[in-house]
This record gives structure tokens, sequence and C-alpha cells, in this order.
């Protein structure tokens, strides 16, 4: 697993959407983190020193491993541009087939008709 700055992490994470538009996928997950041991946690929680958290996001397709440690003062700049990147790559998701509203409530009415009321 590969730990980058977060501009070349969103230029790794483009690439890795690009080569999976026709076949595979990718996967990312996001998770609070201090990047400290726990007992390093521990110690600093008993001297009182307050725990700085980041925000830890990895990157995967499968065969590669990409990683980034964002801090509270970059997090909103990194989600716009992550923002931007996953609309931009989302083209290869197929669209949910909807009901009519009107043809879903009369389901949903004769549905409930059908149940026997208890005495």
């Amino acid at each position: 697993m590969v730990l980058l700055q977060p501009d070349p992490f969103l230029n790794e994470l483009t690439s890795m959407f690009e080569r999976s538009t026709e076949t595979g996928s990718v996967w990312v997950t996001l998770k609070r983190s201090s990047l400290k041991s726990k007992a390093q946690r521990n110690k600093m929680k008993t001297a009182e020193q307050p725990i700085e958290y980041r925000c830890l996001v990895r990157a995967t397709n499968g065969k590669k491993t990409i990683s980034t440690s964002v801090g509270a003062k970059d997090h909103q700049r990194f989600q716009a541009s992550y923002a931007t990147i996953l609309k931009a790559h989302m083209t290869a998701l197929k669209k949910r087939e909807r009901k009519d509203r009107k043809k879903a409530a009369e389901d949903k009415k004769e549905g409930g008709s059908k149940k026997p009321k208890r005495a």
C-alpha cells in the first residue's frame, strides 16, 4: 500500500477509474484515523494532549492499492475534488428502472386489502 499526498492520490484515482471503465471495479474506503498506535494514543490521553484525527482514504482495483491521509484543514478542498472525480466517472452505472407512482400506489392498495384482519 502506497501512502500518497492528496493531489497525487486524486490523479492516481482518476487513472484507476479510467482503466476500469470497460471491465473491473474500484473500491474506495474512508476511515477516521489518528495514524498513531494505541499505546501512543493512550500516552497522549493521560498527558491530556489533544489527538488530531485524520481521514484515511484508500482505493483499490484489486491489484493496486493507494491511500492518503487528509487533515481537517484540507478536508473541504479534497472532498470537492473527490466529488468531481466521482461524478465524472459514474457514467458506467446503469439507470434504475422505476415504476410509475400511480401503478405503485395501486399495487400497494391491492396488496393491503388481501390480508385477513385479526379478531
